[in-house]
């Protein structure tokens, strides 16, 4: 974990906030939410690298001989993302410090660019499932108890699977016991943006 107040105490132009964690977490709505609190551009990176290729997500993925060669493709975006160099929250995917994700990330680490993970129970995650089809449209499934389990396994083995990529995140943040409105006011206290932004703190809280 990199000191992050080094980062703040710089007073750089702008600032990136990098959200990882595994799927359905909340990465996209607790983004949004943050962005909008405090003023920033939010890009998904998934919808980004649909509307970059022109392509659904599953799509891409086939057309690529295996899943590093899309994450190559993907990191290619998120590259993109990072070199805007503008105030900006990020939303990124399940592997969002992990194969090409880190290499990207490392590339822009002496940039204003902080990530943090969020982390939620199992079952919160499973509660929150969605699924799509190969043209990224969602799908209503309401699956039985044997299916949940199912479910519950994978999300299990899939957040074992990328845990140490979300150990690398400069923060980690749970968000089980907290009210989806408090969120965004629980992770600017968490990395001191109340502390060390009070000019924002004035603009935000209209």
């Amino acid at each position: 974990m990199r000191n992050v107040n080094l980062i703040f105490n710089h007073h750089y132009d702008f600032m990136i906030i990098y959200l990882v964690g595994i799927s359905c977490i909340g990465k996209t709505t607790i983004g949004k939410m943050l962005a909008d609190k405090i003023g920033y551009s939010f890009f998904d990176l998934d919808e980004e690298i649909q509307d970059y290729y022109k392509k659904p997500i599953e799509r891409i993925q086939n057309e690529c001989l295996t899943m590093n060669g899309y994450r190559e493709k993907a990191g290619i975006v998120l590259d993109k993302l990072f070199s805007k160099n503008i105030d900006s929250v990020i939303s990124g995917t399940p592997s969002g410090l992990k194969f090409s994700y880190l290499q990207v990330y490392k590339r822009h680490k002496n940039k204003e660019l902080i990530s943090i993970c969020l982390n939620d129970s199992f079952e919160n995650v499973l509660d929150r499932l969605t699924f799509f089809d190969k043209d990224s449209n969602p799908i209503t499934e309401r699956p039985d108890e044997s299916k949940k389990k199912r479910y519950l396994k994978e999300i299990r083995a899939d957040y074992n699977f990328f845990k140490d990529s979300y150990k690398r995140a400069d923060f980690q943040i749970n968000i089980e016991d907290v009210s989806l409105g408090n969120i965004p006011e629980l992770i600017m206290k968490t990395i001191g943006m109340n502390e060390l932004m009070p000019a924002a703190n004035n603009v935000y809280t209209k």
